[in-house]
């Protein structure tokens, strides 16, 4: 039998969007689909307490959310939305810059371009991350997250700015990835191609009419 990582009971949020009896299961690679403004990235956002619905809970490992120290919640459970938070510096600073907030220590160097590499973000560890496209700034953005090994990585839409074949190159590496370090996964995705490649674990999230 499936074991349970996060359930979603009679979740409210604002008016039009509702989750009833989501279930996320642990060790798969889960899939969170549904049409534009369903609310699949308000879900990651409330599966790591981000935000807080107005109605029903979720449970966490069988605890509620607001149960947990909100900073070891995020620590364990991260969340890496579309859209990417990098400081005006190099990357390599910038993974210097989450690893202290993180009060982490910074793995070699080796590590961190084999992560980059990982995910498809092959540019230098010396560039400032301010001159990077938008999809190289989500791809660092990712790599770094991964790079942290949390026991949770919640992904919206991480290969939105990557062609086909590219898409599945970064997907099979990032899921192989936590696979081999025991981090579980949930990703938010409108790539049909993608979900039926490599999903496990499909959720279907409805857009109330």
């Amino acid at each position: 039998m499936d074991e349970i990582l996060f359930k979603a009971n009679n979740i409210v949020y604002k008016e039009n969007l509702t989750y009833d009896n989501v279930k996320i299961k642990r060790g798969k690679v889960n899939f969170i689909v549904g049409e534009s403004g369903s609310g699949k990235s308000t879900f990651l956002k409330l599966l790591n307490h981000t935000i807080s619905p107005v109605l029903g809970e979720i449970l966490y490992k069988e605890k509620k959310v607001e149960e947990y120290d909100p900073i070891s919640l995020r620590r364990e459970v991260s969340l890496v939305s579309q859209d990417p938070f990098l400081f005006d510096e190099s990357i390599l600073d910038n993974f210097k810059t989450f690893y202290s907030l993180r009060q982490a220590p910074m793995p070699e160097e080796d590590y961190i371009k084999y992560i980059t590499e990982l995910c498809f973000a092959n540019v230098p560890l010396k560039q400032n991350a301010s001159t990077l496209s938008g999809g190289e700034r989500q791809r660092v953005y990712i790599s770094i997250f991964l790079s942290l090994c949390p026991k949770v990585i919640l992904l919206d839409e991480p290969t939105s700015a990557l062609d086909e074949k590219n898409s599945y190159r970064v997907m099979r590496n990032i899921i192989n990835f936590c696979k081999e370090k025991n981090i579980d996964i949930v990703i938010v995705s409108h790539d049909k191609g993608i979900v039926e490649e490599f999903c496990e674990n499909k959720i279907e999230i409805v857009k109330r009419r």
